[in-house]
């Protein structure tokens, strides 16, 4: 999402709503290094807007391809993720609901596009490591009891 999204939405008072999606290949999970604001830079799970009339899922396995080129089973809807961003003067400037899905890897070996300047695999006990959007990672946890994994 853009900034100018982001500025017009809080504009009108309106959430955003996007989804998250964490893919998992194996005791790995698939993350992106932002390529954009908010969070340029720092590495999350696969997400993005949710398109007037698209569905949930539908929303989560089209930005898995868009931004990695990946393709995935996703598992039922893990959580909601709710972010408030407040401005300077403390009032919202902007509110994003996430839908949290996670999702068992089918094919594809993970190309960074559209939003993503990197993707790549990682292990949870390499997370200590990455430069990660906060708060991501019990979200990223939570989805791999989904899909049979149990706790990392």
């Amino acid at each position: 999402m853009s900034e100018s999204t982001t500025d017009i939405l809080a504009q009108l008072g309106r959430p955003l709503l996007g989804v998250s999606v964490s893919v998992w290949r194996g005791d790995r999970v698939l993350l992106i290094r932002r390529g954009r604001d908010p969070g340029r830079g720092l590495w999350a799970p696969v997400g993005g807007k949710v398109a007037l009339g698209e569905r949930l899922a539908e929303a989560a396995l089209r930005e898995v391809r868009e931004e990695t080129g990946v393709e995935c089973r996703l598992t039922p809807l893990s959580d909601l993720r709710e972010m408030i961003m407040p401005a300077r003067d403390g009032r919202p400037a902007s509110h994003v609901v996430l839908a949290v899905y996670g999702a068992d890897w089918i094919s594809g070996e993970p190309i960074a596009g559209d939003d993503a300047e990197a993707a790549s695999w990682f292990a949870p006990a390499d997370f200590d490591g990455l430069a990660m959007v906060p708060g991501t990672v019990p979200y990223i946890l939570a989805t791999r009891r989904l899909i049979g994994g149990g706790a990392p």
